[in-house]
């Protein structure tokens, strides 16, 4: 086997291992992922998973990587959409959200929230995913500001930020369960606040 055939072996292995813990995750929650129990569900060893991840803390955050990759490329999408500006705002919001109580990708970002504070290397990757969402919010804020949607003095980098840790506080409320949050719910006071927020006077 040529290096070019092996790299690609690896890489599809890799991908695969990857959208596999994800399914496990919104089947059985974070808690019944361990790398037993992800190399029975693949036919595998936890050895053979430990080969290309090192541990499970690795293990989710490329899991969450993946997963962000994924968004990434449908947000940059929404962005270039022949729609309003308004329609855009809330395209992302959409997007931003989970999906219900059981979406694994919130269900990661909660878990490895936890664990930021004592991991330097996973603070930064959170911290790129991160700086993603705010920039493209804030193109998109600017946009509408430029077309006289939004309040001519919009502080586009304040108000992403607050955005986004709306956002957030939402979207953990769902995934939790909180208070009977659900997605509709979470959009709806996303959608009302998001209007205050940059309105024009």
């Amino acid at each position: 086997m040529t290096t070019t055939a092996r790299r690609r072996d690896g890489h599809l292995a890799r991908e695969r291992m990857l959208e596999e813990a994800m399914v496990a995750i919104a089947e059985d929650g974070l808690a019944g992922l361990t790398m037993s129990a992800l190399a029975r569900r693949l036919g595998t060893s936890g050895g053979h998973i430990l080969y290309y991840f090192g541990s499970k803390d690795l293990l989710l955050l490329e899991a969450l990587r993946w997963s962000e990759n994924a968004l990434t490329d449908e947000r940059r999408a929404l962005l270039t959409r022949r729609v309003g500006i308004e329609r855009k705002l809330e395209l992302f919001l959409e997007l931003y959200l989970p999906r219900g109580p059981r979406d694994p990708r919130w269900t990661l970002w909660i878990e490895l929230w936890a664990r930021t504070a004592s991991n330097e290397p996973l603070r930064q990757a959170q911290a790129e995913i991160d700086r993603g969402w705010q920039d493209d919010l804030e193109s998109l804020l600017a946009k509408g500001v430029r077309q006289g949607r939004f309040a001519a003095d919009l502080d586009v980098t304040t108000r992403a930020s607050e955005l986004l840790a709306l956002l957030d506080g939402l979207s953990t409320r769902v995934v939790l369960g909180q208070g009977g949050a659900d997605r509709d719910s979470a959009l709806r006071m996303a959608m009302s606040v998001t209007a205050r927020l940059v309105e024009r006077g």
